[in-house]
This record gives C-alpha cells, structure tokens and sequence, in this order.
C-alpha cells in the first residue's frame, strides 16, 4: 500500500518556508504481528517542531533530512495485528506526516471509547499542550491565591489553558497576545488584564496591569515582554520557560537585557521545562484536566486547517500568529 507523506527537504536558515517540505508517495511495510495500519484524522503542528528541522542539539533528536517529519497524530485503525487495538479505534500517538502510516500498538495511546470531547482535543487540552500547561504551572509556578500572574503567549494552545488554570487557583491573571480579538478572547476565558504587546507600550501596560508585581511568569514568548516582566517581579517569584518562540527563527544569538541581576534580589525561581520531564505524572495530569473540563472549568480553542496538502502552511502559521488555541490540521 502507499500513501502520501511529508519530508524535511532542507534545514532551514532563519525563518522555515515551503522549501523546506517535499511531498512524496512512499510504500508501506506489511503489518507484523503487534502492529496496525492507520488512517490519520489529525495532524498537531507546533512551534517545537521548528528546533527538531535544525541539526543543534537540543533535549529531542532532529528530524532527518529526506525522511518524514512527525509530531503529534489522532489516527483510526483501518487493520490491526494487535489485540487490544480493533478496527475502527481511535488512537494518539507521534507518527510521521502520512495519510497511513503502520506502527506498534504498544506505541499508542488508545482514546477513550466513549470521549467526551472532540478527538482533537486529544493533541490540545487534553494532550500534551495542557500537560504542558498543567506541570509547568502547578509545579514550578505553584500559584497561589492573590498572586499575580502572567503568561506571554497566552491566546496559543499552552497559554490559554495555564490562564484558566491559574484561575481556578484562585490568581489574578494578566495575558500578552498580538491581535485585539485574541486580547478578547482572553477576556471572555476569564483573564483579569489583556495586553496587545503588538500596539501597547508593554512596560507600561504591564506596570500598569499588575501595580502589585508579578508572582508568576509562564514564559512561552522570550524576548522583550519577559524583559519588561523581571522588571515586575516580586520576592520568591518563580518563572516556568516553557517556549522562546520570538527567537526559534533567529539566525544570530540575540543579546538582551541579563537577568541574572533582578533573579538575585528577588530571590526569584528560574526553571524550564519540557512535559516529557514528568511523564511518570502524565495520567495524573490527564485525570484531572478531563474533570475540569467535564465540569466546565476549562474551555479550549482550536484552530484547525483542512487538507493534508495544507499541513506545512499551517505550521508555518504559527510563526504569524495565525493561530489562537492549538493549530491542527484535519486530515479524514
């Protein structure tokens, strides 16, 4: 059987482009005992996938050039030679860029049978982006009541669930996003304070959003809106660095404003993070998000491209800001 896949053409310098995808037609293997044949339905794109085209060193091997990228996949198994994985069940796992692609059983999560939520849902909110946002808060940040706090990115997919989460703990929540209508979708999830970092002078609004200071800071962004954060912080703050995004395409080490100064009188806790870290926890996590969500706690946005064909222009998206909430693409 064949399908159609999607390779790394080329490292990229600086920004990815479209030259950077190729597709191509590729036979399967035949399925092993313990392996099943699937169809893919969704397809995660996400900002780390930009540091595994590079060949640097980095916590995740790169992709290979000439080979298939993968991420992130919710596919349906069309044949099986695995017992507890029958035909017509959905499953989450990392699979390549393939409308069919062959794997382990034993490398795959099995979705509820019965979800109630969109099977989507499962590479967002579900998945590891509000893994992600639930380790990186809970355990770094560890909010508390009455604390302020901040989180650069905060319409994207790992933003908008760290704002809620920081909600339910009962913390004022100050957000930064770059349109108007992502500033208010903010709004309407419950964050306190919004702030377009595109048209706002982000020192002062942010001064201004949190007259008390900042407890908290879930970095997604880097760059000149953290600056204008450790400029906010207050003592025994602590800082979750979970993306850089602002500098993933840069082509030179950028230098800013070092924070090693304001961390110190401060007394303030630096850490970053990758959700594979806690993987031991990750049913927790899963348990938990899927109660608050089923008792209307957390809302979730998705932002989904249709075609196989659209895949690489909706990854490149994320680079745009086209997105709010997590970008996936509908494949079948």
């Amino acid at each position: 059987m064949k399908t159609n896949t999607i390779l790394l053409a080329s490292r990229p310098q600086g920004a990815p482009t479209e030259a950077q995808f190729r597709f191509e037609t590729r036979e399967l293997p035949a399925l092993q005992s313990g392996e099943v044949l699937l169809k893919t339905r969704y397809v995660s794109v996400d900002p780390y996938m930009r540091g595994r085209m590079s060949s640097a060193k980095s916590y995740v091997e790169p992709f290979k050039v000439g080979e298939p990228i993968a991420g992130g996949v919710v596919a349906e198994v069309v044949e099986s030679q695995a017992e507890n994985l029958p035909v017509g069940r959905l499953v989450v796992g990392n699979l390549p860029w393939q409308e069919f692609s062959v794997a382990q059983a034993k490398m795959l999560q099995p979705l509820p049978a019965e979800g109630k939520a969109p099977a989507s849902y499962y590479l967002g909110l579900l998945g590891m982006t509000g893994l992600t946002a639930y380790f990186g808060l809970l355990d770094i940040c560890e909010p508390q009541e009455g604390e302020t706090v901040v989180v650069s990115g905060a319409a994207g997919a790992v933003g908008m669930v760290v704002g809620q989460l920081a909600k339910i703990k009962g913390a004022r929540v100050i957000g930064t996003a770059g349109t108007d209508e992502k500033v208010a979708y903010l709004k309407e999830l419950g964050f306190d304070e919004a702030i377009n970092y595109k048209t706002a002078d982000v020192p002062k609004a942010l001064a201004a959003a949190a007259p008390n200071g900042v407890d908290c800071y879930f970095d997604n962004v880097g760059g000149p809106i953290t600056d204008a954060v450790y400029d906010l912080l207050n003592k025994h703050a602590r800082i979750a660095v979970c993306g850089q995004i602002s500098t993933y395409n840069a082509t030179e080490v950028p230098t800013g404003p070092r924070p090693e100064g304001k961390l110190l009188k401060t007394s303030s806790k630096l850490q970053g993070f990758i959700v594979s870290d806690y993987h031991s926890r990750w049913p927790e996590g899963s348990r938990q998000l899927a109660e608050w969500y089923e008792q209307g706690k957390l809302q979730f946005e998705e932002t989904v491209t249709e075609g196989f064909d659209q895949i690489p222009a909706a990854f490149l998206g994320l680079f745009e800001g086209d997105n709010t909430g997590k970008a996936v693409v509908k494949v079948a």
